[in-house]
């Protein structure tokens, strides 16, 4: 775990972070993770859900970056394709799927794969909203959990981490 409260986030070029749905970020934290991206940090979001979670992460990166929409990633984006072709994704499940079959969280029905580009077309942060790409890692060797959910969460992660490491 990064504490927002120091400088540590400047040693990570890639940060992972789960439910920002529930972030309340403090001016100093806002300010600090504005200078990390314009440092060329690199920040994956995921397993959140639903509008209401949707709107306090976008509360978040609005003060973050007041001056940079968030946008779909396009399914021709390098990202998806720096190492595993992914011109076809499917929503990652987390593992109540195990036990409710629903593919979904709260009203999160449809995935998405958003982000937020520098002024060189740089992906900075990426959004997997309404999925759980982490749980897809968790539970790799669940039997119960399908495994095609797995196998693209760990070819999304790969690509992300490549991408940030080289974009």
């Amino acid at each position: 775990m990064i504490d927002l409260n120091t400088d540590e986030i400047f040693n990570w070029p890639w940060v992972y972070a789960v439910e920002v749905g529930h972030w309340d970020l403090t001016d100093a934290q806002v300010k600090m993770m504005r200078e990390y991206f314009e440092r060329g940090g690199f920040l994956m979001v995921d397993d959140f859900h639903g509008t209401y979670e949707w709107q306090v992460f976008v509360a978040s990166m609005n003060r973050i970056f007041p001056d940079r929409p968030i946008v779909e990633i396009g399914d021709a984006d390098p990202i998806f394709h720096v190492l595993y072709d992914l011109g076809k994704r499917v929503q990652v499940p987390g593992l109540q799927y195990v036990y409710s079959g629903k593919l979904y969280e709260k009203d999160g029905i449809v995935p998405h794969w958003r982000g937020i580009y520098d002024d060189k077309g740089r992906l900075m942060v990426t959004m997997c909203f309404n999925q759980d790409d982490g749980d897809a890692w968790e539970h790799a060797d669940n039997p119960q959990y399908p495994e095609q959910f797995t196998s693209q969460a760990y070819r999304l992660g790969i690509n992300y981490i490549i991408y940030s490491m080289t974009h």
